[in-house]
This record gives structure tokens, C-alpha cells and sequence, in this order.
């Protein structure tokens, strides 16, 4: 039965909302509801832009914040109220009241004095010396609103700054040295956090040459207001009252490492004291368990003896230290040394995690074809095989993908499979490689099987064997080199079905469809890969944030140009009885984060892909190929029913068929999302996407699906908005999509505007696609 509301009884709804987010009859007497605060900069010579952002600054430092509101209706502060007090601390009143309601910020609350000397201070800092600020407020209806006025006048500007001399003494030089890049330039205006900035800057320089007692706080920069034509001269300089040990350069003397330190140990004061020491370079190593090789802190550890105290090489040797995965905790500390006088000891105190472990994961799944699932991990762990911070992993894994509803529904896939992996945490190679960063480089080698069986369909057998290496940079960049890469996939127990969708069954009325093979072929691929990833997406508050992944795959390529391989003139090359692949792959994966405010933001991205077969190969292999449609891609098309080209396989996606999977060389992808906080843990969106696959050499079997110069032609699009529910520890995401072009349509019949009905039952199960999924798309 369908219950039909009518229009004005939506009005009435909203309405008794609005009425009771905005009831003052709760509110103590005499007193009023608290609305918000607005700041006025009135300044003649400001651009309107900055005022606004000053005024946007300004607004955000007045206390206290009145009741959150949500399109205008104060929703927290009306569930607080209709609780009523609760008569116990306990139950749903009592839960919906203080967890979920909001009490009333009364206007009795507001120290407008103290809000107006907040707001003469800050505008003070950042240089506007003359500015006068004045309060007020209005009120309607119990509801009173503080109103603040800054009359900013004229900015002061830098007009020079002046650094110790260089021929004084050795800490007046070094800081005269910094003054090159120093963040306090003439013409810039007086700003206070900018001085505070120098101050660190300055102080970190200083940490860096070996001054490991100095402090920002013995810095001192003067400012002269009085020198006119609203200017100012800043001269910094060493306070007087700087202690002497923060003026001298310090050195590293002996350097004392403790692999196995917890409380009980250090309370322990005979053995503390007593323990035998072992003396590896530079290192006095305290480890009576022999637990580590003490090669792992040559590689490590930055300091030496001699070495004049450097806070970078402090920091990096600790982050390496962290970034081993085998300690629990990393401590350090510098104590004055007993044999010099400007020297430091430094002690290294190691709490190691446990070297062997058991962890069982349950994770949620979605991916590209539709199918959601599940997968449970049982994973091995030894963190100091070789006694040198090896880590060995060994895993089994178990899980099932299902798709809920489409032309998969029934063929549902189901995984078993096991790995060992084992990672050096340095570089293995015939040559030594020097590496300086915070980040421990890996050499790893891995070893898998996985048996995959599709329900009705087949099964497929595929081992893998990788032999490379993991560095960064820094926290942005990211490389993975396998110099070796093997995959091998041999299909089993092919269903009849199956095999009839492939060879036809003209008595059943089925076509044959010989790409369906591609997924049961014997596939034997091998040779280096290589991806680089860039990402500044961890800094939140940026505007603009980017996320970049480019990968290189070169699989046969030496043994193709050793052994001649030449499919064309067919002279194909078997190793273990099947055909390698040859081919060149790169692939780009770009994204770009535009922040709009505290929550919303435009995501776009654009994936670019190509492909090219020689030598031994025709085509791509299938597990290599490119595909496009579904849930993390063109999400008003069904996964892989997409391309390649303007090819037309709207038969092999219609309700009584099954698998899709067309896939092509080449791979040109847009997308765009404008997402949104709406309230709580429920996000909106809206999106745009765009793209097509293509083939690149020509298939008689699929006309239209090579890639020609009329490329932008062939693109499809669609478009949608969805709902996601964060969780924080994951993200529900839902979408529905529609397309707006269909690139199988004849040529001047693609776009699908005139076609859209929206009432019209067919075209809804023809055209509207609800995506089911875990995590953002992009």
C-alpha cells in the first residue's frame, strides 16, 4: 500500500520544526537566547576581499559559540529542550539530553568587554596599531545578537630589519647567516605570528649548527613604531639574560643504546649500571640477550662520534628508528658528557614490540564490478627473523564478493589463498645506496597463491612472485620498483555455461562471444614494474591538496628482444608450455581536492592509460587490461559495460545475461564531485563522469572499438548524487546515477537528453543505477 502526503502537510511539518528549534519559552527569566556574534572592519583603504577574511578571523575568536544550527533551525537546542530535565542519570531521556541536545547559550554568557579587547589585540598583532573596536547588540524576541565594530585605520609596514653584526661572536655570525632567508621582508606588513615564525626559524637554524641548549625565547626582536609614515624597524638580537650554555656549540661524545628498556629494567639500577657492554663503532650497545644485529643502528642512526649536535640528524634518527615496525617505544636523551666540555652523551632507550604475532583481520569489501563481500585474514608475523628488524609475514585469506542486484546476481565469487612475505629493511642490491632520508628504505620479496572461484562460471589458479624495493623520500612521496615481477593464472573446472557463452548455442538463441576467453586464458607474465605516488592530502587545511600515481609496467621485454618473439609473423615464444606477454603499460592517476569551506570541497580526478602489445602479443593480457563502469568509476553505467569505443554491447549487459567484461589498451577517465557535510555523520554529494576504453590495435569481432582521433566522440557520461555515512571507521556510500550520453547510440543520437523521463517506469529500470560501496570513489 503507498500512503501519498500531500504538499502542505510538508509545510506544516517544517514549519512545527522550525517553530520549535526556535521556542524561547525554556529560557531562564529575564535572560535571552544567545544568536551570534558579527565583526564589522571598517577601513577605507582595505580591498573588500580582505575585509571579509579579516572579518571571517575576527568572528571566529568571539566567545562563546552560540547553539549549532543546521539550514537556520537550531535542531540540538530543540531535542534539549523537548527531553525536559531527566529524573535519573541514566536512559533515554537523560542520554538524549546530554549526548545529543545542546543546552541554550544565554546572552548573560557574553563578556562583550572581554570579546572587544580580544578582537583590539589581534588586529594590534597583525599591525593595524591605531585600530579602536567597539560593541553593541540588539535583541528581538529573546534573542540578542553581539555586534562588534574595529576601525582598523592604517597598517604598519616593515621598512627594516636589522640582524646581529657578523663579526661579533660565533652565535651573533651564525644568526647574521640566516638573515638571507628570512621570512621578515621590508615592505611587508607588522604581523606578530610572523615574528613568532622567524623566532622558530631561527631557533631550528640554530639546533642544526649545534647550539642544543638555545631556545626561540632567547631571541628577542625589537619593534620601533616611532619611526613614522606608519612603519616600523624590527631589530632582532640575543636577550641579555641568555644562559651561557646556550651559546656554545655542542658535540656528540659517547652514544649509549639500550635494544631491550622497560621500567622494571631501568628501576633496576645494579643491572642498569653493571650490564656488559659491547662496543660496535661508534655505538656502546647494551644487550646481554644479543636480541639485535647491531648493523641495524649503523643503518639507522645518524649520529656519530665527533659529530657536532644537529636536531635534523636527531629527528631523522629517531623517525627511522620508529619507521623499523619493531619497537613499541623510541626514547632518547642528551646528557652533558663527563670527559669534554662542550660534549653530550646521548642514550637510546628501545622498548621492542613482541617478535612474534598473530593478528586476525575481518575486513569489508566492494570493488568496480558491483560486488560487495567480505574477507577474513589470519596473518603471521616475525619482526626480527634475522635478528637484524626482518619482518617475515605469512597469510592466509578466505572471503566472498557477492552482488546484491544486476545481471551478476547469483555468480557470486569466492576466494582462498595464502602469501609469505619477507621485507629487509634496507637496500639488497650489488651496490651500495647511500639514504639519508627519514624513512628506512625495504627490500622485499613476496610470494602468493590464490585460488578464485566464480560461481556457475570457473575458477581461476594464479601465483605471484615479486622481488623489489619500497622507499620515500619524505611523507609526500612514495616508490615501489619490483625488478621482478611474475604472475602466472591458469584457469579450472570451466562450466559448460560458460563455455557455451563463448562458442554460441544457436538452438538456446545465444551468440558466441570469443572475449569471454580472454578470461580463462593461460596468462604468463613477467618483468619489472615501477609506480611513484605523490600526495599532500594529509595537510587539511590547504586549499588546494593533489594526489598523483603513475606506474610503468615492461613485462617481457628482454627476453621478447633476446628470443625474437614476433606474433605477427608467427613466431610466438612458449615458456612452460604458454605464450609470455609482451607489452609497454603506463598508467596516471591524478586528483585534485579544492577546499570551499570547513565542510565541502570539489574532488575531480583524471585517469589516463595506455597499453601497447608487441613483440609476443597481440593484446594485453585480460588481468592487465583496462576496464571501466561501476561503483569507483562511471557510475551511471553497470562495471566493465562500458566501451571499447563506440563498440555496441548492450546485449551482453541485458537482464538475462551475465559478466560484462569488456576491457581495452587504453583508458581515458574524468571525474568531478562536489561532497558536503549535510549533519552529523551523513555527507551528500553530487558528481559528473566521464570516460571511455579502446582498443589499440583493430577487432573484427568488435567494430568501433579501436582507438581513432574522434576519441572525445565516444565518451560516456553520466551523473548522480549520493549519500555517505562516516563512520569513522569506514565509509556507507550510496549513489544513484543516470547516464547522459551512451557512446554504442548512433553518432548524432548519443546524448540522451531528450530521452530522459523520469516518471516513466522503463526508462527508471533501464537507466537509474544504485551503487552500493565502501569508501569515497577517489
Amino acid at each position: 500500500m503507498m500512503i501519498k502526503i500531500r504538499p502542505i502537510y510538508y509545510i506544516l511539518f517544517i514549519l512545527l520544526v522550525a517553530y520549535g528549534c526556535s521556542n524561547t519559552k525554556y529560557l531562564p527569566p529575564g535572560d535571552m537566547l544567545y544568536v551570534g556574534g558579527d565583526v564589522t572592519v571598517k577601513d577605507s583603504v582595505m580591498k573588500r576581499k580582505d575585509r571579509k577574511a579579516m572579518e571571517k578571523e575576527l568572528t571566529e575568536l568571539l566567545r562563546p559559540k552560540p547553539n549549532s544550527a543546521f539550514l537556520g533551525l537550531r535542531i540540538k537546542l530543540y531535542i534539549y529542550n523537548i527531553a525536559g530535565e531527566p529524573k535519573k542519570d541514566k536512559g533515554f531521556k537523560h542520554w538524549l539530553r546530554t549526548k545529543v541536545g545542546e543546552p541554550p547559550v544565554l546572552f548573560s554568557q557574553v563578556d562583550m568587554d572581554y570579546n572587544a579587547d580580544v578582537l583590539q589585540n589581534f588586529s594590534e598583532n597583525r599591525g593595524y596599531f591605531k585600530a579602536r573596536t567597539s560593541a553593541d547588540s540588539t535583541s528581538s524576541n529573546r534573542r540578542a545578537k553581539a555586534l562588534y565594530t574595529v576601525t582598523t585605520g592604517k597598517q604598519y609596514t616593515i621598512r627594516n630589519v636589522k640582524f646581529p653584526d657578523s663579526t661579533g661572536t660565533a652565535l651573533d655570525s651564525t644568526i647574521a647567516r640566516t638573515k638571507r632567508r628570512s621570512i621578515l621582508q621590508k615592505g611587508q606588513p607588522y604581523d606578530l605570528d610572523i615574528i613568532k615564525q622567524e623566532r622558530d626559524r631561527i631557533d631550528t637554524r640554530l639546533k642544526n649548527k649545534g647550539y642544543f641548549y638555545f631556545n626561540a625565547d632567547n631571541i628577542l626582536v625589537q619593534v620601533d613604531s616611532t619611526v613614522g609614515n606608519y612603519q616600523v624597524d624590527l631589530k632582532v638580537k640575543i636577550k641579555d639574560d641568555t644562559p651561557d650554555k646556550a651559546k656554545k656549540v655542542y658535540t656528540i661524545d659517547d652514544i649509549y643504546i639500550y635494544p631491550n628498556y622497560s621500567l622494571a629494567y631501568a628501576k633496576d639500577s645494579v643491572k642498569y649500571v653493571t650490564d656488559s657492554v659491547q662496543q660496535y663503532k661508534d655505538f656502546k650497545i647494551i644487550d646481554p640477550q644479543n636480541t639485535f644485529r647491531p648493523i641495524i643502528y649503523d643503518r639507522t642512526m645518524f649520529f656519530r662520534k665527533g659529530d657536532i649536535y644537529s636536531r635534523r640528524d636527531h629527528n631523522l634518527s629517531l623517525n627511522r628508528l620508529v619507521n623499523l615496525g619493531t619497537f613499541k617505544f623510541v626514547k632518547n636523551e642528551f646528557r652533558p658528557a663527563d670527559s669534554l666540555g662542550n660534549a653530550l652523551d646521548v642514550y637510546y632507550y628501545f622498548t621492542p614490540l613482541p617478535r612474534k604475532s598473530i593478528r586476525v583481520e575481518t575486513l569489508a569489501k566492494t570493488n568496480s564490478a558491483n560486488y560487495n563481500g567480505s574477507e577474513i585474514n589470519v596473518n603471521w608475523s616475525n619482526r626480527n627473523t634475522f635478528r637484524a628488524a626482518e619482518l617475515l609475514t605469512l597469510t592466509a585469506f578466505g572471503g566472498f564478493e557477492v552482488q546484491v542486484a544486476g545481471q551478476n546476481k547469483g555468480y557470486n565469487v569466492y576466494r582462498v589463498g595464502g602469501e609469505a612475505s619477507l621485507i629487509w629493511p634496507r637496500f639488497i642490491t650489488p651496490i651500495k645506496i647511500q639514504d639519508s632520508s627519514a624513512y628506512i628504505p625495504r627490500t622485499k620479496a613476496l610470494l602468493s597463491y590464490e585460488y578464485q572461484k566464480r560461481i556457475k562460471l570457473y575458477a581461476l589458479n594464479s601465483f605471484r612472485a615479486q622481488f623489489g624495493y619500497l622507499w620515500k623520500d619524505n611523507a609526500r612521496t612514495e616508490h615501489q620498483l619490483f625488478v621482478s615481477d611474475i604472475n602466472f593464472v591458469s584457469p579450472a573446472n570451466v562450466t559448460e555455461e560458460y563455455q557455451r557463452r563463448i562458442d554460441g548455442d544457436p538452438a538456446n538463441d545465444i551468440e558466441a562471444n570469443p572475449a569471454l576467453q580472454k578470461a580463462i586464458d593461460k596468462q604468463l607474465i613477467f618483468g619489472p614494474t615501477y609506480s611513484y605516488t605523490y600526495t599532500n592530502t594529509m595537510q587539511k587545511r590547504k586549499k588546494h591538496t593533489f594526489y598523483y600515481k603513475g606506474s610503468l609496467d615492461l613485462a617481457g621485454t628482454i627476453t621478447g628482444l633476446a628470443t625474437g618473439a614476433n606474433i605477427k609473423k608467427g613466431d610466438t615464444v612458449n615458456v612452460l608450455g604458454v605464450p609470455f606477454s609482451q607489452f609497454v603499460k603506463m598508467e596516471h592517476d591524478f586528483r585534485h581536492y579544492l577546499r570551499l569551506s570547513e565542510n565541502s570541497q570539489l574532488a575531480s580526478r583524471i585517469i589516463a592509460g595506455v597499453g601497447v602489445p608487441y613483440g609476443n602479443s597481440s593484446a594485453l593480457p585480460f588481468i592487465r587490461q583496462f576496464f571501466i563502469g561501476g561503483t569507483n568509476s562511471i557510475r551511471a553505467f553497470r562495471a566493465r559495460s562500458v566501451g571499447p569505443g563506440s563498440y555496441d554491447n548492450s546485449e551482453g549487459v541485458a537482464d538475462d545475461s551475465f559478466l560484462p567484461d569488456e576491457s581495452g589498451d587504453i583508458k581515458l577517465e574524468m571525474n568531478t564531485e562536489y561532497r558536503a557535510k549535510l549533519f552529523s555523520i551523513v555527507h551528500g554529494a553530487i558528481f559528473v563522469d566521464a570516460g571511455n576504453i579502446w582498443l589499440w590495435n583493430k577487432d573484427p569481432n568488435k567494430p568501433g572499438a579501436q582507438f581513432t582521433s574522434d576519441f572525445l566522440s565516444e565518451f560516456a557520461v553520466g551523473t548522480g548524487a549520493g549519500l555517505r555515512f562516516d563512520l569513522s571507521f569506514l565509509v556507507l556510500r550510496l549513489d544513484l546515477a543516470f547516464p547522459l550520453r551512451k557512446p554504442w547510440l548512433p553518432k548524432n543520437e548519443r546524448w540522451v537528453f531528450d530521452d530522459i523521463d523520469f516518471g516513466s517506469g522503463a526508462w527508471r529500470k533501464e537507466n537509474l543505477v544504485f551503487n552500493l560501496a565502501i569508501g569515497y570513489p577517489f
